[in-house]
């Protein structure tokens, strides 16, 4: 038993797109809000170059404390994105 051929789509069901300006795209809107993410990747890239610093200078002392500080700022920058995610999730409903 052959399959007929599917029906017409209806154009009311199919997605309508608008042109997006600067504000609504993706760089765009994250401007206004606070820069904990990117200030925290920052801060974790600073700490682990300057572990990285100590370490071939044979300071391995300051080297592991900024390797954990590096741990530390890592889980604080995931932090601010999961709050980041979670708070625009509950203000686009």
């Amino acid at each position: 038993m052959a399959a007929g051929p599917p029906p017409p789509l209806d154009p009311s069901e199919l997605p309508v797109f608008h042109d997006e300006g600067f504000a609504e795209k993706p760089g765009g809107s994250r401007a206004s809000q606070p820069p904990s993410f990117p200030a925290g990747c920052l801060c974790t890239v600073g700490i682990l170059a300057y572990g990285i610093i100590c370490f071939k200078k044979g300071n391995t002392r300051r080297s592991q404390l900024m390797m954990r500080a590096r741990v530390l700022a890592q889980g604080l920058t995931f932090a601010a994105l999961l709050g980041g995610t979670v708070a625009t999730a509950i203000k686009s409903r």
